[in-house]
């Protein structure tokens, strides 16, 4: 655990000549890496320097003084304590945390950027911490509507197009769940749509045929827990990543089970994996219904489950869009394009 000690000097006033008085504090930290609290090259007080231009901070060693106006210095420690709490939990405190705290501590924006909330202090933004100690929050509105959807339904389907982090988030909130033991289990899968490629043509056993298939799961995963403690769990099914044909058959309780790439399941292979859920289980359908890899015959029971379900209670439906997008801007961008395209290929 990090200890400090701070050293309030209040009395230590001096008068200047338009009447404002300065003040000074001396925070002496214990037990920890300045490196890891203040930055590479000093990068976290530059960002303080910055943002409080009244007040002087003079870091040695295991000390950090503050000497400006006594309501810049109040709110300058107070960051700086925010800084030292957030060091406890992760490995180190990065330039945009502090411009966090910042803006959380002044009320005010840091540098005129727009109004931001902490990783570590938002309320209910932060899903989980990596197991390097980073925050995975809900950046954008569709994926706060599936935090808030996913806690007050058992079911939820989150239906948008590619990059709005539709599968990230659902994964995040399955990590959350386990590590509150609030479920018993992670289930993942996934229609293993072969593309015009048989599994059977596909070289090695049934495992590596189908691997590539889950592999975005196992990215997700791995950026939330540590390689050692995931392929113990995957050892043990505690996670468990399968192709959605291996549902059949099932009860799934005390489970957090996700559907992702829903959009490829046909109409039968959805009833099958919805009545699959048992008690106390959670699930989250994930897919993107202008992306379908299935046969031209055969209709995507994504798209008809909207009609087929819309009136049962406990289950929501959430519908992200170009807005919701966390990969590169192009991406926005190119999703915009095809729509307009198809719109005109439409008329």
């Amino acid at each position: 655990m990090l200890s400090c000690v701070v050293y309030y000097s209040s009395k230590n006033t001096t008068a200047i000549e338009d009447q404002k008085t300065l003040t000074e504090e001396i925070i002496e930290l214990e037990g920890t890496d300045p490196v890891a609290l203040f930055g590479l090259h000093d990068h976290n007080l530059i960002a303080l320097d910055k943002a409080f231009p009244e007040t002087k901070f003079n870091s040695r060693g295991n000390r950090i003084k503050l000497t400006g106006p006594a309501h810049e210095v109040e709110t300058a420690a107070n960051v700086v304590h925010g800084m030292i709490e957030l060091l406890d939990r992760k490995s180190k405190v990065s330039e945009g945390d502090v411009k966090t705290l910042i803006t959380l501590k002044s009320g005010e924006s840091y540098a005129n950027e727009p109004k931001i909330r902490s990783l570590d202090e938002t309320e209910g933004d932060v899903i989980i911490h990596t197991h390097t100690g980073e925050a995975i929050t809900a950046k954008k509105p569709g994926q706060k509507r599936i935090v808030e959807s996913s806690a007050e339904n058992d079911i939820v389907f989150a239906i948008g197009p590619a990059g709005t982090g539709k599968t990230y988030t659902s994964v995040a909130l399955a990590v959350q769940a386990l590590k509150n033991r609030k479920v018993r289990k992670i289930i993942l899968a996934r229609p293993a749509v072969e593309a015009g490629e048989n599994l059977g043509f596909l070289p090695g056993d049934l495992k590596e045929k189908i691997d590539p298939y889950l592999r975005p799961l196992y990215d997700a995963l791995e950026d939330m827990i540590d390689q050692d403690r995931l392929e113990l769990n995957l050892a043990k099914n505690v996670i468990e990543i399968a192709p959605l044909a291996y549902m059949r058959g099932r009860t799934l309780n005390n489970a957090f089970v996700i559907l992702d790439e829903a959009q490829n399941a046909t109409n039968t292979q959805m009833k099958m994996f919805l009545t699959r859920i048992g008690f106390n289980s959670r699930a989250i359908i994930t897919g993107d219904v202008t992306q379908t890899d299935l046969p031209r015959r055969q209709q995507s029971g994504l798209i008809s489950i909207q009609n087929i379900l819309k009136e049962v209670n406990g289950i929501d439906f959430v519908y992200l869009d170009d807005g919701d997008v966390v990969r590169h801007k192009l991406v926005r961008d190119i999703i915009k394009a095809y729509d307009r395209y198809e719109d005109e290929q439409n008329k």
